[in-house]
């Protein structure tokens, strides 16, 4: 059977991480946190802007009913920042047990926003049955290069990618400096998410690295002399790409759902995922044409991890770590790579998988930057072009 953290190990962690935790929710054996999760309902804070993402968390609460008689709630939220928000107010009213939120889909700057306001339970991640079949050569131990330390579980694979109908745009272009170029040939065709919706602020971190050949300093925090000299190319090119874009850049797509949407209306001629394989499952239901594809910019495709976490109130702590093993299996993660249902690519290794989820369409990976410029990024966006 496998064990989880020792007495001893607890007490270190809960000392270290500064979190108040509940003992009873660190069961000594896996069976024992099975026992204490049946019949608890895990609030899963997740967002929810993809009816692909959404039928399957569906399938996920039929299957966790089934076998571990956890039910698992969806709570759509646009922008997970949302709960981040949520959980600091409970913090700072006091209140350690009985939280609202169960578990969190995180990855990023609200990943180091909840660990450096100890707002998360664990660390659990390594002590997951399901923890075995993870790939490790993947970077699941950081989140946009802040150490994870268990507080998390991968879930999946994101890669930035657009979307044309070839068709159409038989040769997209194949850089941002060519998009520029496009879009002043063609008025009013190109656009992207409206930030800080998370699609739209990792555009503009794509075209801020390309624009700097991956300038150094944004591996690094974020200072403020840093952030002026250093994404100065960008304000130039968003100045420069607005007066030609999708209506004259005064309006901008809610996310990736209504760019796919404008892209199949014949309005624009990009859209954006962060899922290289959402065209498959967009053709499979009829969003999208099947002379679509998805491809990547030649610099590469911005790339991360996303997780899976629980704060550290949670009122089904039990629940949530069952969840999470359950999302994290051989089964539910084969699903979700399933090209025809999420495509999203797994964590796993591929040993583990079965159908399309064994070959997931991936591209070249390009680092995210340090968490800290993110926030700095969407709060000159928005006073620049928000209004």
């Amino acid at each position: 059977m496998k064990k989880l953290l020792s007495t001893v190990g607890l007490a270190a962690t809960v000392f270290s991480t500064s979190s108040l935790l509940s003992t009873s929710a660190f069961a000594t054996d896996w069976q024992e946190i099975e026992a204490q999760a049946e019949g608890q309902t895990v609030y899963f804070h997740a967002w929810g802007g993809s009816q692909e993402i959404n039928r399957y968390l569906q399938w996920a609460d039929t299957r966790l009913q089934q076998q571990y008689g956890v039910t698992l709630k969806h709570v759509n939220v646009t922008d997970i920042a949302e709960t981040t928000t949520r959980l600091i107010a409970e913090k700072a009213a006091g209140k350690n047990t009985g939280g609202s939120v169960d578990m969190v889909w995180i990855n990023g700057e609200n990943f180091k926003s909840m660990k450096d306001n100890a707002l998360l339970f664990g660390p659990f991640a390594e002590s997951l049955p399901s923890w075995q079949y993870v790939d490790k050569s993947l970077p699941v131990d950081v989140d946009f290069s802040e150490p994870t330390e268990g507080l998390e579980a991968p879930w999946g694979v994101g890669q930035l990618v657009f979307i044309h109908d070839s068709e159409s745009l038989y040769n997209p272009p194949q850089s941002f400096s060519e998009m520029l170029s496009y879009a002043k040939a063609y008025p009013n065709r190109l656009t992207y998410p409206r930030p800080p919706e998370f699609h739209g602020t990792s555009v503009l971190k794509s075209m801020l690295i390309e624009l700097t050949d991956n300038d150094p300093a944004l591996a690094k925090p974020v200072s403020e002399a840093q952030f002026d000299a250093v994404t100065a190319p960008l304000w130039k090119y968003l100045d420069e790409f607005h007066k030609v874009a999708w209506r004259g850049g005064k309006q901008f797509p809610a996310g990736t759902s209504e760019s796919i949407q404008l892209l199949d209306d014949g309005q624009i001629d990009l859209a954006v995922t962060f899922n290289p394989n959402a065209v498959y499952s967009a053709q499979a239901s009829g969003k999208l044409e099947e002379s679509t594809k998805a491809y990547a910019m030649q610099y590469g495709a911005l790339s991360n991890i996303h997780f899976l976490a629980i704060p550290w109130n949670a009122k089904s702590s039990a629940g949530a770590q069952v969840a999470i093993n359950f999302l994290l299996s051989p089964e539910a993660q084969s699903r979700k790579g399933d090209i025809n249902i999420w495509g999203d690519p797994s964590v796993l290794s591929s040993d583990y998988l079965t159908g399309s989820a064994q070959n997931t369409q991936q591209f070249k990976s390009v680092a995210e930057p340090h968490p800290s410029w993110q926030a700095a990024i969407e709060k000159e966006w928005l006073k620049r072009y928000g209004s």
